[in-house]
């Protein structure tokens, strides 16, 4: 089932990488749980631009959620084209999106999927409003 990406999702970051040989499983393609590691490289790769890395004594992003839709077989090799959206910020949470491509079948869909994001205080462990400079990135 193809989950419709929300029409207000703002693209802020896209990355390419390519499948290792490793994220393979015996049936020939790239295992369901790797889905999820290439998502979180190009979450990662945003938050990390856009000053949003965790400090543990401090306060940062938590994934609460996560889900993807695997909509058709990625096979090594092969290079990734990896979008990231965001939406909906609330109080203390916002969404991402992400959308997997092969980068020599550009508009073709072989992933896509999700994840929702709270701003914690680590030391308290306790949500936390997003900072307004977050906000700003997710609006």
């Amino acid at each position: 089932m193809k989950i419709p990406l929300p029409e207000h999702k703002k693209l802020v970051h896209q990355m390419s990488l390519d499948v290792r040989w490793g994220d393979m499983d015996a049936m020939g393609h790239v295992n369901n749980a790797v889905y999820f590691r290439y998502m979180e490289s190009v979450r990662i790769a945003w938050m990390t631009a856009v000053g949003a890395d965790p400090q543990p004594r401090g306060e940062g992003p938590v994934i609460v959620n996560a889900f993807c839709s695997f909509l058709r077989q990625i096979e090594y090799p092969a290079r990734l084209l990896l979008k990231l959206y965001v939406s909906d910020p609330a109080r203390t949470t916002f969404e991402t999106w992400t959308t997997i491509e092969r980068e020599d079948q550009p508009g073709v869909l072989y992933a896509e999927g999700g994840a929702t994001t709270i701003w914690v205080d680590f030391p308290k462990q306790k949500a936390m409003p997003l900072p307004d400079w977050m906000r700003e990135a997710v609006s």
